[in-house]
């Protein structure tokens, strides 16, 4: 080794240790320690020699903890996890909404599952627009007509009756029942949101809710939710049958007619969660499995990946400008197909072995200059328009002691989806719909007419940046990670990966450490408040690069499988409600 080489890697390995200084310091100090309620408290942290449970709420880890300590696999503390959600953590958690589920079993087989919504079969491709084709504001993400066919309760059946290991259906569903009629203290970060959208329940809402029972919420207060119970109580009963058809789904259609939405019972019926081949790909060793389309996540991971494999990033260091530079033009080009090819495969030939080609990706960085940006609007796709997404989503992460492990996030889409709570149903029905291309775009160069491949059409799934991923180490299980978040998903889950692998964090130092994002259009750099002082900013904008500050990106929920076989398990910062649980 030079005395070059040697000096670097040492500046490096510093540059590693001051940064998890940092973020040690900023989360002890700076940071509430978790949710905390009568009875419950969050551990954001935690090595555990077993199992691993990583959720968004307390009360919901603890549910798939019951369950594995009942004999129950990862898919069964997943499924149990999501219903609890559903109760504990109506912003996101739902049975009203879809999302997605990766799997790997101790055997290493892998699946994926596509629970997403689909359009109702009323709607169609210009429903958002008015008489001069433009989009109507809030239509497509407030009230009834923004609701996509839910698909969590027939994702959920769809995964036990394959991979579940407990005899009963029945007894997953008993802690969100339990908490759904006991009633939780809600957390101060509940309260809050509750508080905010107060009156958006009140507005949108054709009947009154436990939502809308109180004029003001404080951290504490009992939420109790009968009929979520009696919900619950009928798919435990009925399984997918309890929710798609009988009393439920008249509910469902009730709601909908009173509100001017479009889902009918016949829309309901015919719903189908689809196991899809989940997309994989290798990065210097490691095995990256995720989901494919209609998720843009698992494919636009790994051409992030691909993309800056080349390049010696563990010399470069964390958040140095030239790393800094480089991922952001990968995310830049990465993101450019997201908006030009991806969308549901069922109705659009999304060509996938194409975008994940070595030599087409290394076509897409030859224009790469380590100096200087490249300006979205030089590249071929710069007259899409990408879609934005909500930042409210939730995820999942499950490891068993028999090393079966579960990657799943969920969704309604935004802050407790379009607002609307199905009237004696209890629960909030999504935004989804918002998802797709309201308007596609003009042609391109190649004649390609923009987001044409996520415009609305009858039964579609909408395209989405959720990310569930599992990741294997020499053939076996390494780690487990997604995260709620948008459009910035992937960016952060391509970040904590390279934090680890790269960079040398440890799992914990890798969630908390401060993000950036760059999605191609708008054409600058999200970072997170903290990241960078002015004059690292200032380089980057002689470098051509816009930028913009936020308060956070997405929150990474994850479990690293460490040398000695335990299990390190990490919630993230940026919402004191996340919790590890395990043994």
């Amino acid at each position: 080794m030079t005395n070059q080489n040697l000096f670097h890697k040492i500046f490096n390995s510093c540059v590693v240790l001051l940064a998890a200084w940092a973020i040690i310091h900023l989360t002890s100090c700076g940071q509430p320690k978790g949710a905390t309620g009568p009875g419950y408290e969050a551990q954001r942290t935690a090595r555990f020699d077993s199992a691993a449970v990583v959720s968004a709420h307390p009360l919901a880890s603890e549910a798939g903890l019951e369950i594995l300590r009942a004999g129950g696999n990862a898919v069964d503390a997943a499924i149990a996890t999501q219903f609890a959600l559903a109760v504990v953590y109506p912003r996101a958690g739902n049975i009203g909404g879809g999302g997605f589920m990766v799997i790997r079993t101790a055997e290493g087989h892998t699946a994926a599952l596509d629970y997403r919504e689909k359009a109702p079969a009323a709607a169609h491709k210009d429903m958002y627009l008015d008489s001069l084709g433009k989009v109507v504001p809030g239509l497509s993400t407030r009230g009834h007509l923004a609701v996509g066919v839910p698909g969590t309760v027939a994702g959920m059946w769809e995964a036990f009756t394959k991979y579940g290991q407990l005899d009963r259906w029945a007894d997953l569903l008993e802690p969100a029942i339990r908490l759904a009629e006991e009633g939780f203290r809600i957390t101060a970060t509940e309260a809050e949101r509750l508080n905010r959208y107060l009156d958006d329940f009140r507005e949108l809402n054709t009947r009154p809710n436990a939502f809308t029972s109180k004029d003001e919420w404080k951290a504490g207060d009992l939420l109790v939710q009968p009929e979520l119970a009696a919900t619950l109580r009928a798919i435990q009963q009925h399984g997918p049958d309890g929710f798609y058809k009988g009393h439920v789904a008249d509910l469902i259609v009730a709601e909908m007619q009173r509100g001017g939405g479009l889902i009918t019972h016949e829309d309901l019926a015919a719903y189908e969660a689809r196991w899809r081949p989940p997309i994989m790909g290798n990065y210097k060793g490691y095995r990256i499995i995720s989901m494919p389309p209609p998720s843009s996540g698992g494919i636009v991971l790994l051409q992030m990946l691909k993309m800056v494999e080349p390049f010696p990033l563990a010399e470069m260091g964390f958040h140095s400008l030239q790393s800094v530079h480089l991922m952001v033009e990968a995310e830049r080009r990465a993101y450019a197909d997201r908006a030009k090819y991806l969308g549901d495969p069922d109705y659009y030939p999304v060509p996938t072995d194409q975008l994940l080609d070595p030599e087409y990706l290394r076509r897409k960085m030859a224009d790469f200059d380590p100096e200087r940006a490249t300006p979205s609007q030089a590249l071929p796709e710069a007259t899409l328009v990408p879609v934005l997404e909500s930042f409210e989503t939730t995820h999942t992460s499950v490891v068993d002691p028999q090393g079966n492990a579960v990657s799943v996030t969920t969704t309604l889409n935004s802050n407790y989806g379009c607002k609307v709570v199905v009237g004696g149903a209890g629960f909030f029905l999504n935004n989804e719909m918002d998802d797709f291309s309201a308007k596609p775009g003009v042609p391109n160069q190649f004649g390609l007419v923009g987001a044409e491949a996520n415009a609305i059409a009858p039964g579609k799934r909408m395209l989405s940046s959720m990310t569930p991923a599992i990741v294997e180490k020499d053939g076996h299980l390494w780690c487990v990670l997604g995260a709620p978040g948008g459009s910035t998903i992937i960016t952060a889950v391509f970040q904590v990966l390279l934090n680890q692998i790269e960079f040398g964090m440890p799992l914990d130092s890798a969630v908390q450490a401060y993000r950036f994002h760059h999605q191609f259009l708008p054409d600058l750099i999200m970072y997170e408040r903290g990241a960078w002082d002015s004059t690292f900013v200032e380089k980057l904008h002689a470098m051509g690069h816009q930028t913009r500050e936020v308060e956070r990106m997405a929150v990474i929920k994850a479990i690293t499988v460490q040398p000695d076989g335990t299990l390190e398990a990490a919630g993230d910062r940026r919402n004191p409600d996340d919790d590890v649980a395990g043994w």
